[in-house]
């Protein structure tokens, strides 16, 4: 692959070709723990031959991230492996990022939660800006903040990226909104990333799928995303969930969606808007015979009737779309269906519902579908109530 490169910092400062001469698999990621004075972790070795592994949570630290990352460098099974919340930091995320150069196989990684911190995020940003990797799917949300960008300028191989969940502000949200070209580009003093302007200069081609829920990036951040979708032709998914942007910030994002041909889903939801929010963005669609635009959620945004009709007549035009809105002013909510109190339930197992005080092992639900049951196997204590609620008719078969 064009950028790819041995690393004259490898895992170790001896020659890994002699620490390690003849040693694969299970047995190379054994000896690797012995030399990093780490707990193997079963789970690992046992699902090496297999395309997925799941360590998230495992406590692994630094040290026994290293240890994978070794038995990694040249595993041609897993595709897809999980890391999120083990405490790696910024040596772990380095040790990552040199496997990954090596790796042929490895295409989607989460290493969330990890606190990676400017040295992590900068080994991760090189790996991106390089070309040298096979990923095309990175989850990084939480554990960066706004002195710790990613950007990546001219990648094509990341089809999906996961920033949510790190705060990176308003600040930094006057720049999120180049990414989508630039993918993720690593920024010392506070600035964060700018990543939407592919096409144009070198610009990221694949990214596909962008994730920046709870960001925080505000009407700032919206308005750079705007001006970012009128010139991507990429981006086909954009998650700005929880992110403080109200009314103004999203007529600023759809001077964007007023030009865009390609975004199909748009998530919104959970931001300060109400329905003048909500009609700008369906009116964006309106107005552009190109939109691509197949979801909006805006599912916490109470409506009117006049929005209602606009979205009527919209969706005769555009009957692809789908607009995820919460309740309608002036309509009444509809009653949720009512399920059976348990106490009442409970009551029917008493001894004198059940005929001769048999059957206090045995709950049932009002239904008009009922089925026998075998009394060995749920009847254990004639004075006991269980918490199973069975569908039954009690028969003298069963008594």
């Amino acid at each position: 692959m064009e950028g790819k490169h041995h690393s004259s910092i490898y895992f170790f400062s001896v020659d890994p070709g002699r620490a390690f001469a003849g040693v694969t698999g299970a047995e190379l990621y054994l000896e690797a723990c012995r030399l990093m004075e780490v707990v193997p972790v079963s789970h690992f070795t046992q699902n090496l031959a297999k395309p997925y592994i799941n360590l998230n949570h495992h406590g692994l630290g630094p040290k026994g991230v290293k240890a994978i990352a070794i038995a990694l460098v040249s595993n041609a099974t897993v595709t897809h492996l999980e890391l999120e919340d083990n405490g790696i930091l910024a040596e772990g995320a380095i040790y990552m990022a040199e496997m990954l150069r090596e790796n042929c196989s490895l295409q989607e990684l989460n290493i969330s939660n990890n606190h990676l911190g400017t040295e992590g995020a900068e080994a991760i940003a090189s790996l991106l800006l390089d070309n040298a990797s096979y990923l095309y799917a990175l989850q990084l949300s939480g554990g960066l903040h706004c002195t710790q960008v990613i950007a990546v300028e001219g990648n094509y191989q990341v089809k999906k990226l996961d920033l949510s969940h790190n705060e990176f502000s308003e600040k930094g949200g006057q720049l999120l909104g180049q990414m989508l070209g630039n993918l993720i580009h690593y920024s010392p003093r506070g600035r964060i990333a700018s990543m939407l302007t592919g096409g144009h200069d070198g610009g990221n081609g694949a990214l596909k799928i962008l994730n920046l829920s709870w960001n925080s990036i505000g009407n700032e951040g919206a308005q750079a995303l705007g001006e970012a979708l009128k010139v991507n032709s990429t981006l086909v998914h954009l998650d700005i969930s929880n992110n403080q942007i109200n009314n103004e910030g999203a007529k600023k994002l759809c001077r964007g969606l007023e030009v865009n041909g390609k975004l199909e889903v748009l998530k919104m939801a959970n931001n300060p808007l109400t329905v003048e929010g909500a009609t700008a963005l369906v009116t964006s669609v309106r107005k552009n015979p190109n939109s691509m635009m197949e979801e909006i959620n805006i599912s916490n945004v109470l409506v009117n009737e006049n929005f209602i009709k606009l979205l009527d007549f919209v969706c005769q035009i555009r009957p692809e779309l789908d607009v995820i809105y919460g309740e309608v002013e002036g309509r009444i909510s509809k009653i949720p269906k009512q399920h059976p109190s348990p106490m009442k339930l409970i009551q029917y197992t008493s001894p004198k519902h059940l005929e001769g005080g048999r059957l206090e092992g045995v709950s049932f639900l009002p239904s008009g579908k009922f089925s026998q049951i075998p009394s060995e196997k749920y009847i254990r204590n004639h004075y006991c109530v269980f918490i199973y609620l069975i569908p039954c008719r009690l028969t003298k078969q069963i008594l």
